[in-house]
């Protein structure tokens, strides 16, 4: 190899290093912005470090083995890299529209995995005679970790979504409603029979 071209290869090579360190201290958009526009894997690759264990954690909160869970992992950043175009982050943060996809995935292996076991049905709120009295943020926050992980384990996948992504994303009411596609009213519905819910359920445990 001539002298030349080897400085050329470390040139270029050098400026690659800089481009991805540069993509490194993108914001989420940014960074969403520029792979959509090159496709470049690597820079998806500085996506997949940013969540990959978060998204990997989620799965394995519904799927409750390591197997299953890294597949849950590939097969949603794959569909992510699928779908980049399609995020509006004039709707919802990164996160966030990752976030419900991620519980997408996983509400449909649960529900999937049940019709394989015939497991019986997700317990039905009216057990619990629910009310529609509003259940504060700050009565879940004062319940025992351990048990209230035990009580969303109890819930319909759905609904136990909702609450991780309102309660443990942080995700807002207004982003919920861009990405569940409803106004402000239904949401808060569903978020307040889903905490009447598993609070019902906490006190039987």
């Amino acid at each position: 190899m001539s002298v030349l071209k080897t400085l050329i290869l470390v040139f270029v090579g050098s400026k690659k290093e800089s481009y991805l360190t540069l993509a490194k201290k993108m914001s989420d958009g940014e960074l969403v912005d520029k792979i959509n526009a090159s496709k470049d894997s690597q820079l998806f690759g500085i996506l997949y470090d940013r969540y990959g264990n978060k998204v990997y954690n989620k799965c394995f909160s519904f799927a409750k083995n390591d197997s299953d869970a890294k597949d849950l992992t590939q097969e949603i950043f794959l569909k992510v890299f699928l779908k980049l175009q399609l995020f509006n982050s004039d709707k919802a943060s990164f996160s966030t529209w990752l976030y419900v996809m991620v519980y997408n995935f996983c509400i449909n292996y649960v529900n999937r995995d049940k019709k394989k076991e015939n497991r019986s049905e997700p317990l039905d709120a009216h057990e619990y005679h629910l009310s529609e009295e509003n259940v504060e943020i700050d009565e879940i926050n004062t319940l025992n970790a351990e048990k209230l992980t035990k009580a969303l384990e109890l819930l319909a996948p759905e609904e136990k979504s909702l609450l991780l992504l309102k309660y443990q994303d942080d995700v807002s009411i207004k982003e919920l409603q861009a990405s569940f596609d409803v106004g402000e009213s239904a949401i808060k519905m569903r978020l307040n029979r889903a905490k009447a819910k598993v609070v019902k359920i906490y006190d039987t445990l």
